[in-house]
């Protein structure tokens, strides 16, 4: 039978506390927390990610989510502001100036709330299933 493809559960830092599996990493990603205590923030800045943890002392300066942020972003705020601009457009024509206002600045604010839980999502699951994710050998 072929391995398995998650790494299994083991003591984080030898402390005793088992490491959390690649749902719960993504989760605290997801909520912008450091992946592994859940605890401290994981970002320094908008997307800048701290070097290590604060709270548990965990290095993740050297994670990299490189291009996988941006597209993810891209595919989730098309797949949301899209259909919302054909249905209103749709029952309620706007004047052009009044559409070409709203839709890019509707489509700026999404991608501002997607772009860093998209990038602390993919930095959880790049850290749970111990991807290297950096260049660093």
């Amino acid at each position: 039978m072929d391995a398995p493809l998650l790494p299994p559960l083991d003591s984080a830092e030898g402390n005793g506390t088992a490491r959390p599996g690649v749902a719960e990493a993504l989760w605290r990603g997801l909520r912008g927390r450091c992946p592994a205590c859940g605890q401290a923030r994981l970002f320094a800045r908008f997307l800048k990610q701290v070097e290590d943890c604060p709270a548990c002392g965990e290095p993740l300066g050297h994670l990299r989510s490189d291009d996988a942020a941006p597209w993810l972003t891209i595919l989730v705020v098309g797949h949301i502001a899209v259909p919302v601009m054909l249905a209103v457009e749709r029952y309620s024509p706007w004047p052009t100036w009044v559409a070409m206002t709203v839709w890019p600045l509707f489509a700026l604010a999404l991608t501002l709330a997607v772009l860093p839980r998209a990038k602390g999502m993919l930095l959880g699951i790049i850290w749970a299933t111990r991807a290297p994710g950096s260049e660093r050998e």
